[in-house]
């Protein structure tokens, strides 16, 4: 396996305010010296965002400075760049994920960024859309801030339509570009009672993927959901159907609470995790918290993905918050996970060193009225403005080391 890294770079927004990661790290006045710092990891590629937003700030006008800059330094070093260009966002000010123009406006950014740097070769058109139009469309927590059914079906096909047109456009101008397409995997269980509940999230969990793949089909188990309570146009899911746009690489995102248990036993949790699903009260937590749960290891559900695609995979996000140690031994049990799937037959491509410039108000899902006050260090520690190396950094220097080794070999 290759091993990546990647910068949190998410620009959401939240009513009228746009929530910078990349601007809270300080990494556009450092650009030149963080990728060196990075390149120093040995790591073979980088997700780095040449976000949508930040390039075309003012409509039909792109700004490309910034980016100019990183990609020179790209273009002639040993990392390649993985390139994303909408990360948890929902689009510059005057559109967003509601908007039917939505995919169109996207393909013709993505167009733009090939034809500037037609060298790169791979891209992740949107970071993680199932997650995205959960947060903007069913929970509320960003822009649109919609919480209902149809606005999350809406900002999901909106955005599997979207990849599919920008990897059209991108490949007008490089027939070759790889998608790279990211998603957080993690796999519910409950009580019995919510047996139901619990089948449609693990349906609903992969929705992303089927559906730029072309898989959603009338027999597909959620596409009554979708139409019905989703308020989906069928034809729209045909036009998905006979324009499927399967990934190159699929990429794993998972983290320490992806993982859900569902209890109806609400008096056995915290009021704040109580909700329902119209028909049931339950309670919503992660399995990581809470000894009743039974929980899914990261390597059957690589391995659920290599059997249900049969698409090469990639570990996109490794990252936990918490001490120096538990990062590290978080770090080995995703690269021992994905040992342990590829050895079972899954196609495991990289494991990918996510946050290296650490990440900031993710405890507030990035809502903070006061950005830059809740700072999780990654690779790097940047809380003083300048990168600093922690524990982890030397681990995944030497699992890159000992990787290309072993590639080579």
């Amino acid at each position: 396996m290759e091993v990546w890294g990647g910068l949190e770079c998410t620009l959401n927004r939240v009513g009228d305010r746009f929530h910078s990661q990349l601007a809270l790290s300080g990494h556009a006045e450092r650009i030149e010296e963080d990728l060196d710092a990075f390149a120093s990891l040995q790591l073979s590629a980088i997700r780095y965002p040449v976000l949508w937003e930040d390039v075309e700030q003012s409509r039909g006008s792109h700004e490309f400075r910034s980016a100019d800059r990183a990609m020179s330094h790209l273009e002639d070093g040993a990392m390649r760049p993985i390139v994303g260009l909408l990360h948890h966002g929902s689009g510059p000010r005057w559109t967003s994920l509601m908007d039917p123009a939505l995919p169109g406006q996207l393909a013709h950014f993505a167009g733009a960024v090939a034809r500037r740097y037609p060298w790169v070769s791979d891209y992740t058109p949107i970071n993680e859309p199932l997650t995205t139009a959960r947060f903007a469309g069913l929970y509320g927590h960003w822009y649109p801030h919609a919480r209902d059914d149809r606005a999350f079906v809406r900002a999901l096909i909106q955005q599997a339509t979207a990849t599919v047109l920008a990897m059209r456009a991108i490949r007008e101008v490089n027939p070759t570009a790889r998608l790279i397409q990211t998603e957080d995997l993690g796999q519910a269980a409950g009580t019995a009672r919510l047996k139901s509940q619990v089948r449609f999230e693990n349906d609903r969990r992969w929705l992303s993927f089927d559906l730029i793949c072309g898989g959603v089909t009338p027999d597909h188990p959620l596409y009554w959901y979708l139409t019905r309570e989703g308020g989906a146009d069928r034809a729209e899911l045909q036009w998905l159907v006979e324009n499927p746009c399967p990934p190159d690489i699929l990429g794993i995102n998972h983290y320490l609470r992806s993982n859900r248990w569902l209890d109806h036993r609400l008096d056995l949790f915290d009021p704040a995790t109580h909700g329902g699903n119209g028909f049931l009260r339950y309670a919503d937590v992660a399995a990581a918290d809470t000894p009743l749960a039974t929980q899914a290891p990261l390597s059957s559900l690589i391995e659920h993905a290599w059997r249900r695609y049969e698409i090469p995979i990639a570990l996109t996000e490794v990252h936990i918050f918490g001490a120096p140690d538990e990062q590290v031994a978080w770090w080995r049990y995703a690269l021992e996970s994905a040992q342990s799937a590829a050895q079972r037959g899954a196609d495991v491509r990289a494991i990918t060193a996510w946050s290296l410039l650490g990440s900031f108000d993710w405890d507030t899902l990035c809502t903070s009225d006061h950005p830059g006050v809740f700072y999780e260090p990654g690779v790097f520690h940047v809380r003083n403005g300048v990168p600093i190396e922690t524990p982890l950094a030397q681990v995944i220097r030497q699992t890159a080391l000992e990787s290309e080794a072993m590639l080579r070999a």
